[in-house]
């Protein structure tokens, strides 16, 4: 079809004449005309949001994103050989996450194919993802559906997702640039694509109801514990506090169904679920409707007990116990680290030099699932051959840590996707000093750094002290520090953080002549600025010190008075 023949079609629609287009493309051209004002003749070309909006999309996605991921990766690998894209949008239609052939990215960039892809209804008129958002439903639009003149040689199948409280989060999407057969031809596309995003509800609804009896059914008994329809989780005492979109239009979309209790929907009670465990046959775990209608259920009991957490008591356990000394900042990563360690999220760590950051990597490998190995390698000279060969050499299930992924040449950061797109059974960590911006490409950084974790500088940590007895028994064993030589550790700036101390008391303690450590045999401070990238904030400072000005003052490198002339100035009074 031509353009001049497009553009009539649309105006016939809009006159009222049928002409033989679905009604969900034929409502969606008259919603771009006659709400948003677009014109039919006006060939737009893709939108795209900027990097820094692009950034704040991912991290509002930044949970579902990596709940996803693992289907998005499946689902990927079937249709990669017909050319397909797959691409997951949030609920405003901009693409967060994407997986798709690296030979055609210029042309996928340029039709919109691609991350940071804006295909809300208002902005791209009729497509896939825009009109899937507005219908709440599974659509195809087929090459001349789209509204737009330069998006008509695509063909487009999208599947919304819906949140465990029924509100739809995303929507995913497989696309092609061109596809020669006509729209039944993307029939398998429909298919593929439902069943994928029902997946992913599915996954997301077990990640957020751990702490939950979760009671999953289906219409057949096959692939019950796999692959089931729908499913609902449910509160202590039976009622539903989340579903699936199947559980859903399954128990009646027409009324609510979140805080009713599982004995009016269906015929059973909390107290009859681990009758529908594992270990009896699932033909014989039949659960009925209220309405007569039966299913076959599988049931899945808490992880973990229902005892309530106190947050601000929490302190970091496990492998993560000897990481801090109580600074609270730190202590806020570590147990957003413990909670992440349980799954195969891909982790950025940033922090400057010297602050542990492979530490932290190791400890969340020793906290994360058991029988994985774990492959540390530096990007510094990493080589694309290397670095695919060495991640190949790991058989099965593997940590892969990579120490400054800023570093790695364009060749090996191609190669680490193209592993990584071949293989679903590594969990990556990746570490940066923080300057990573437009050193690595962004495809691979929205792939490795699903979540991120900062560790702070030590100069910023209030458990100093503690840190510094620690790595004294360490490495003297039962050496002690003076009150001058504790003062002034306690007092430096340390550009290199951990490692910078570290060496510092490994040289004491060799110098020493006693046990006691003290002032004459602390060597010289090491010469050079902090590698914050911002002059930290005087308050931020004064609290790690305890708001002790001698402290502060030798940290920032200025006089006593001067720290006091500064709070002055800056009206700040210290704790009660």
């Amino acid at each position: 079809m031509g353009d001049t023949d497009h553009v009539r079609e649309i105006e016939r629609v809009l006159s009222g004449s049928e002409t033989g287009r679905d009604s969900v493309v034929a409502e969606s051209w008259r919603r771009c005309v006659d709400s948003y004002g677009l014109d039919p003749a006006r060939r737009e070309s893709a939108h795209i949001v900027t990097d820094a909006q692009l950034r704040h999309h991912r991290e509002q996605s930044e949970r579902l994103i990596a709940t996803a991921r693992s289907g998005l990766q499946a689902l990927f690998r079937q249709v990669a050989g017909q050319r397909y894209v797959v691409m997951l949008a949030d609920a405003k239609g901009v693409c967060v996450d994407y997986f798709g052939d690296p030979q055609f990215e210029d042309d996928l960039r340029a039709a919109g194919l691609y991350l940071g892809s804006d295909w809300s209804e208002d902005l791209a008129g009729t497509c896939a993802v825009g009109s899937c958002i507005v219908a709440g439903h599974a659509v195809t639009i087929h090459q001349s559906d789209h509204f737009g003149l330069a998006h008509t040689p695509l063909s487009c199948t999208a599947a919304p997702i819906y949140d465990s409280t029924g509100a739809l989060t995303a929507v995913l999407d497989i696309s092609l640039l061109r596809s020669p057969g006509p729209k039944p031809s993307q029939n398998l596309a429909m298919s593929l694509v439902q069943a994928a995003a029902r997946r992913v509800e599915m996954a997301n609804l077990m990640a957020t109801t751990r702490r939950d009896w979760v009671l999953r059914f289906s219409t057949s008994p096959d692939f019950l514990e796999v692959d089931p329809d729908a499913a609902v989780a449910l509160d202590g005492a039976g009622r539903i506090v989340g579903l699936t979109r199947g559980a859903s239009e399954a128990l009646g979309a027409d009324r609510p169904v979140i805080g009713e209790r599982l004995d009016t929907v269906f015929d059973l009670s909390l107290d009859d679920l681990p009758d529908l465990m594992r270990g009896r046959p699932t033909e014989e775990r039949l659960v009925h409707l209220r309405d007569g209608r039966r299913m076959f259920g599988h049931a899945i009991a808490p992880n973990t007990p229902r005892a309530p957490v106190r947050r601000s008591a929490a302190r970091p356990g496990g492998a993560f116990a000897g990481l801090s000394g109580g600074d609270p900042a730190l202590d806020l990563t570590l147990e957003r680290a413990e909670r992440l360690a349980g799954g195969g999220i891909p982790l950025l760590i940033t922090g400057e030099t010297g602050t542990g950051k492979e530490r932290l990597a190791r400890a969340i490998h020793v906290a994360g699932p058991p029988g994985r190995s774990f492959v540390p390698l530096r990007a510094a000279g990493l080589s694309a051959r290397r670095l695919a060969e060495t991640i190949a050499a790991a058989e099965g299930p593997a940590t892969v840590f990579l120490r400054g992924i800023p570093d790695l040449s364009d060749e090996a950061q191609a190669a680490l996707l193209a592993v990584l797109d071949s293989r679903d059974d590594l969990r990556t960590i990746v570490s940066s000093r923080g300057d990573h911006a437009g050193l690595v490409r962004a495809d691979l950084l929205y792939r490795l750094a699903a979540a991120t974790l900062a560790l702070p500088a030590l100069r910023l940590r209030r458990d100093v002290d503690w840190l510094i007895d620690r790595l004294a028994r360490r490495i003297g064993g039962e050496v002690r520090l003076s009150p001058a030589a504790r003062a002034e550790l306690a007092g430096r700036d340390w550009p290199g953080n951990i490692r910078e101390l570290q060496g510092a008391l490994a040289t004491a303690v060799a110098l020493s002549e006693g046990p006691v450590i003290d002032l004459p045999d602390l060597p010289a401070p090491a010469t050079g600025t902090p590698a914050a990238p911002h002059e930290p904030d005087l308050e931020t400072v004064l609290e790690a010190c305890g708001w002790n000005m001698a402290r502060a003052a030798r940290r920032l490198g200025v006089n006593r008075s001067t720290i006091m002339r500064r709070v002055r100035r800056a009206g700040l009074v210290p704790p009660c």
